[in-house]
């Protein structure tokens, strides 16, 4: 019964912090500050949840999470959740730590609740992919197949045309067709 009014929470928090971006990207510095208000408090949260043992730490993450955010506007989809988007490079800016510290601290402590920091992660990973699979699975063979190749295996557009047997020019239009279909997609699911 508590998970209603909790959806509903997140769900306010989101439409609040976009509407406070978007009127950011407008020029309103008033709306922009207010966002990064907002944003601090709830990356701050998020940390302080996982860096339990390095207090000390989450406030320069914050920051540079914040950095991130800022420098990071202008490529911002916002046909994306807003929340889902700081949380990713609040995520990367946490591993970037972690890993800067990981060789200094391996001989003296282990990483905070390694298994669960961990076995989230490898639930993350498990339910984008299976996300991601019900997104392809929507487009053509052929669109399915270049993105694949080309956005996923990371193979070139030559390596790609070679191995679907299409040329390059009709690899590049699949993929850009269908990176236009998955936006669809996900614009409509929101």
């Amino acid at each position: 019964m508590e998970r209603i009014p909790e959806v509903s929470r997140l769900r306010s928090t989101e439409l609040r912090l976009h509407a406070l971006f978007l009127q950011g990207l407008d020029g309103d510095a008033q709306a922009y500050r207010a966002f990064l208000q907002a944003t601090a408090s709830h990356l701050r949260a998020f940390l302080r949840r996982r860096l339990n043992r390095w207090p000390d730490e989450v406030e320069d993450l914050v920051q540079e999470s914040l950095l991130a955010i800022h420098n990071q506007r202008l490529s911002y989809d916002t046909g994306v959740p807003l929340t889902a988007w700081m949380v990713a490079i609040a995520r990367y800016k946490l591993v970037d730590w972690m890993r800067r510290h990981a060789r200094r601290d391996a001989l003296t402590e282990p990483l905070p609740d390694e298994d669960a920091f961990f076995s989230s992660a490898d639930a993350d990973a498990g339910e984008a992919r299976r996300d991601l699979g019900k997104l392809l699975a929507a487009l053509p063979v052929k669109q399915r197949e270049a993105i694949v190749y080309t956005k996923l295996d990371g193979l070139s557009v030559r390596e790609a045309a070679d191995a679907l047997q299409m040329t390059e020019a009709a690899v590049k239009v699949s993929v850009h067709r269908g990176l236009k279909t998955l936006a669809t997609l996900l614009k409509d699911a929101l």
